[in-house]
């Protein structure tokens, strides 16, 4: 007879703890213990007998074997297939989270329409709604159409055994914090629930070929929720951004096995649903103003595409003894750094002024290549001097105030070269017979001497 054992498992981070505590110290999160039951087979586990060892025999491969290339389903959904890697993968696990609310059920309700009208057999399991709650939204997006397989279900038994009896060329799951198995002893949507459903709808994509699209929710602080361990699981792990106020949408890939991570595709969010934007540098940079101070044009690399997008400061005078710096779409450490290297290394002080840095259209940048683009909207507001309106910035600051060149510098040039701007201010020698005139520069100071000639 199985022997019943009893833990605690944190819902945050999944840590197993032997007794209950008010505090997890796996993650030092308060109050996210949980009871949970565990059944262990009498003499624990049994060892394999001589014939069952013969038969998994581990086989070994030399690093020179040739492998065919992946298949792709192509879904027709452009911005979507170029975050998975050209495609989804046959047999693959995808997990996709983002902010209640942001889009992710729009988005794979498009993605399932467009693949089902091109003949790929598509299955939309949803755990939140009803289907006719899916219906009426197709219905407002104009996909009434589509030959997408619909159910609104929540026991992982019974999906388990519709996917086996039927053959289905790609699944959603909306979403896998809604499933239950019956085969855990926990509530549903808590740690063991979600690792143990996520477990057996990745093993029947492999052994069936069939790929997985899991839904995930994600905390406030803008984690995937849930266990670390169902990431690993899974082939790949997009998140799917956006801010509110803004009609932009951002897919980007943190995880791929079978393509290039920090890839990202671009949506807009209309009231027929999402629409692709093929160019997101022309976005992002909408309607600039005619030569305001302040505002920087930065050439960054998103994945494998390059992207355009102004960087805006303002500089006031502060009212409070601690001046206030506030930062969206950057590290705020990242400016802490910036302000410091302006103020040791040019003589630019902002000791007694506010400072506000802002990345235009809701975009998030992660790169340090925006270091001079930033520094130079902060100098430019300060002294409230426009910078030249056809010129792009970018290039990393070092602490001793030098700027360092970064990667695919020709990438960039090539796409601000596409929107007009006919001039780069970088580092020095970034780059030989460029496409377009750029300003060299070692250092900061000299940066700022030569386009911003102002007394600070």
């Amino acid at each position: 007879m199985a022997r019943d054992h009893t833990s605690y498992v944190c819902q945050s981070c999944g840590s197993v703890h032997s007794k209950w505590s008010g505090q997890c110290t796996g993650c030092s999160a308060w109050n996210t213990l949980v009871q949970e039951t565990f059944s262990t087979p009498p003499g624990g586990l049994k060892p394999e007998t001589g014939k069952i060892s013969r038969l998994n025999k581990l086989q070994f491969e030399t690093l020179d074997s040739v492998d065919e290339a992946p298949a792709r389903m192509i879904t027709g959904v452009t911005e979507f297939d170029r975050v998975c890697g050209g495609g989804v993968v046959p047999g693959s696990a995808i997990l996709i989270a983002g902010d209640p609310g942001v889009g992710k059920s729009t988005l794979l309700l498009q993605v399932t329409a467009s693949a089902a009208n091109q003949g790929l057999r598509i299955a939309y399991i949803s755990g939140e709604e009803a289907v006719e709650q899916i219906r009426g939204r197709a219905a407002r997006m104009g996909l009434s159409k589509a030959p997408v397989d619909l159910a609104a279900e929540t026991g992982l038994r019974a999906i388990l055994e519709a996917l086996k009896r039927e053959q289905f060329d790609l699944v959603v799951i909306d979403s896998i914090q809604t499933l239950w198995s019956d085969a855990v002893e926990a509530a549903q949507g808590s740690v063991s629930q979600v690792r143990a459903c996520a477990g057996e709808l990745v093993r029947l994509a492999k052994k069936k070929g069939t790929s997985v699209i899991l839904v995930g929710h994600v905390t406030k602080e803008g984690q995937i929720a849930g266990p670390r361990v169902v990431e690993h699981m899974v082939d790949a792990v997009l998140s799917f951004e956006g801010e509110r106020g803004y009609p932009f949408r951002i897919l980007r890939g943190t995880k791929n096995r079978f393509g290039a991570t920090d890839e990202i595709g671009v949506f807009e969010m209309g009231d027929s649903g999402l629409r692709e934007v093929p160019n997101p540098s022309a976005l992002f940079l909408g309607d600039r103003s005619e030569r305001a101070s302040g505002s920087a044009v930065f050439a960054g690399i998103e994945g494998s595409r390059p992207v355009l997008v102004e960087v805006q400061a303002l500089v006031a005078p502060s009212a409070y003894g601690t001046p206030r710096r506030a930062v969206v779409g950057w590290d705020s450490g990242r400016l802490a750094m910036i302000l410091a290297v302006l103020e040791a290394r040019c003589g630019v002080a902002f000791g007694q002024k506010d400072v506000y840095l802002n990345v235009a259209g809701g975009l998030r940048i992660s790169e340090p290549a925006a270091d001079l683009c930033a520094a130079m909207a902060l100098v430019s507001a300060l002294t409230d001097t426009p910078l030249p309106r056809d010129c792009v910035v970018f290039g990393e600051i070092s602490l001793s105030g030098d700027v360092r060149t970064v990667s695919r510098t020709e990438g960039r040039l090539k796409e601000a070269l596409k929107l007009g701007f006919s001039s780069a201010v970088t580092a020095q020698n970034a780059m030989e017979n460029p496409p377009l005139k750029v300003h060299g520069f070692n250092s900061l100071s000299e940066a700022i001497s030569r386009l911003l000639p102002v007394d600070v």
